[in-house]
């Protein structure tokens, strides 16, 4: 099967961003996208990312996740340590997370080093979830082999059962990763693919250059 996507285009036309108008640090910026998208582009999951690592196979991988804080430190999300993404971390903490926000047009690209948070932190975020989520991270052994749906639900409702009317302790292979950013990208969609794409890099004074990239 075949088919040509070559007349698949769209005019970029919603908002620009000029470099005069940034401030001097990428999460200012990144906080002031991140809320806009939110309150006017509801259709946008403005909290879903896609990391990108480089797996024990030497290949990158990318898939997507839940961003649930930013601070000025970096990115936190969640996830099993001993899963595919856990192991690809483990060896190589280089990764790189981006949002598209189709509503508004808009792309942010983070290169930076992921590292595992505290285990206070990740106990508090553990107690937040809703208890399915608690259990779920219990079930799943993520990314193994599985040798059936039913497997997982009976699993599942084992452990109902045991930990009914029962605190549920955070396992110790699920937790949380902060990706401490060395370069973050702010591309917005202009007309004429002429878009907008201002660059950060962090310098060794830990501030931080600004430039404008050809599109």
């Amino acid at each position: 099967m075949e088919k040509d996507l070559s007349n698949y285009r769209k005019s970029y036309e919603k908002s620009e961003l000029s470099l005069k108008d940034v401030p001097e640090n990428p999460i200012e910026l990144f906080q002031k996208w991140f809320y806009e998208v939110d309150k006017f582009f509801i259709e946008d999951e403005t909290n879903a990312m896609t990391i990108s690592t480089i797996g024990l196979d030497g290949y990158p991988k990318n898939r997507v996740v839940l961003l649930k804080r930013f601070t000025h430190e970096g990115f936190i999300f969640y996830t099993n340590y001993n899963s595919e993404k856990g192991n690809a971390i483990a060896q190589n903490p280089n990764v790189s997370l981006s949002f598209f926000w189709h509503g508004a047009e808009r792309q942010i690209i983070i290169k930076g080093k992921a590292e595992k948070i505290a285990e206070n932190l990740s106990d508090g975020y553990f107690e937040t979830r809703p208890r399915g989520s608690q259990l779920g991270a219990l079930v799943s052994n993520q990314s193994e082999v599985v040798s059936s749906r039913d497997f997982l639900e009976q699993k599942l409702s084992n452990l109902e059962k045991e930990f009914e009317g029962k605190e549920i302790p955070r396992p110790t292979y699920w937790g949380g990763y902060i990706v401490k950013p060395i370069e973050i990208e702010f591309w917005q969609g202009r007309p004429n693919r002429l878009h907008d794409r201002i660059r950060y890099q962090l310098q060794p004074d830990y501030n931080w250059l600004i430039n404008r990239l050809s599109p």
